[in-house]
């Protein structure tokens, strides 16, 4: 994907960057940055500055069912995307050292292009996104805050473990995506890429394995977000 190629955003609010729209140091200047970038997240319409891995793809012949089945599979990768801006933002909000906050911020922008292409696809076969942004934002928002207050090497080990699961997901999309979707497989692909990329990234900063009982964990609360964001 060519990180380069940027373009023009119109919409209610300014354009949007979630890598440097950073709080300030007052406390309350913090919070205020913080609901901002919530309520940009959750309520505003993502509009991304890299090209869309679907565009220019002509729309397929889905049946009623495969339209359907599309619209919920890429509705909960809508929904992963809008936790992943919060898990980004709750670890940077507490992280120590300030290279790997610059860094999570910077990966968060990277997600935010995954939103911004799940919901395209979303509203082009014709479905909406999971009326629960809201919870899955304020929840994870506090779950990367407590991984980052456990430390660096704790915060990236499970921003590794956290891609790890999430290609893993994807994976099992591409699988279930009706085979005649190329668009929408087309952004699975490459946003799989992408997540493998950034665990990858985070073990080689040091990331620390977290302990299976944690993994688990993880998982467990994953399948509960995705259940729950298929049909919500």
């Amino acid at each position: 994907m060519d990180q380069g190629a940027r373009g023009r955003r119109n919409g209610p609010w300014p354009a949007y960057n979630p890598a440097v729209a950073t709080p300030g140091s007052d406390l309350l200047d913090r919070l205020i940055g913080e609901l901002d970038t919530a309520l940009r997240v959750v309520a505003g319409p993502a509009r991304g500055t890299t090209p869309n891995p679907a565009e220019g793809l002509p729309e397929p012949e889905l049946s009623a069912g495969e339209r359907r089945q599309s619209a919920a599979l890429m509705r909960v990768n809508h929904a992963g995307e809008i936790a992943a801006q919060a898990l980004y933002r709750g670890q940077a909000a507490v992280a120590r050292d300030p290279v790997q906050r610059d860094a999570l911020l910077q990966a968060g922008q990277e997600e935010y292009e995954h939103l911004a292409w799940c919901e395209t696809r979303v509203r082009q076969l014709g479905g909406r996104t999971s009326l629960l942004a809201p919870a899955w934002y304020a929840g994870s928002f506090i779950i990367g805050a407590l991984a980052g207050i456990a430390g660096d090497r704790i915060s990236l080990g499970f921003l590794a473990e956290t891609e790890r699961q999430v290609s893993d997901h994807l994976g099992s999309h591409l699988q279930r995506l009706p085979p005649a979707d190329t668009p929408s497989r087309q952004i699975v692909a490459a946003m799989q890429d992408e997540e493998i990329a950034h665990g990858e990234q985070a073990r080689a900063r040091g990331g620390a394995e977290l302990p299976a009982p944690v993994r688990g964990l993880m998982r467990a609360s994953a399948r509960v977000m995705t259940t729950l964001a298929q049909r919500i």
